[in-house]
């Protein structure tokens, strides 16, 4: 895998691990305490940067897994 290939790999997975983390602790308002121009379903405390955090780290862990597998030859990806 050379290093293109291996930062898309990783661009990939590290969206894919975001969208699963996004939900994550998620609390939204009641119908009273949204105010005036805010939709009740919006959260109150998103914690983006710890989510991008959380995120980086189990995309790492994952991304190391398959530049391994894709290291050892266990699956190959090309022909022959």
């Amino acid at each position: 895998m050379n290093w293109f290939e291996a930062l898309v790999t990783f661009i990939i997975i590290w969206w894919m691990v975001l969208f699963t983390v996004l939900p994550w602790g998620v609390r939204t308002p009641g119908e009273g305490e949204a105010g005036k121009g805010h939709a009740t379903s919006a959260p109150l405390k998103p914690r983006l940067w710890l989510k991008a955090l959380v995120t980086t780290g189990i995309a790492l862990v994952l991304w190391g897994v398959a530049f391994a597998l894709a290291s050892s030859d266990l699956i190959s990806f090309r022909n022959g």
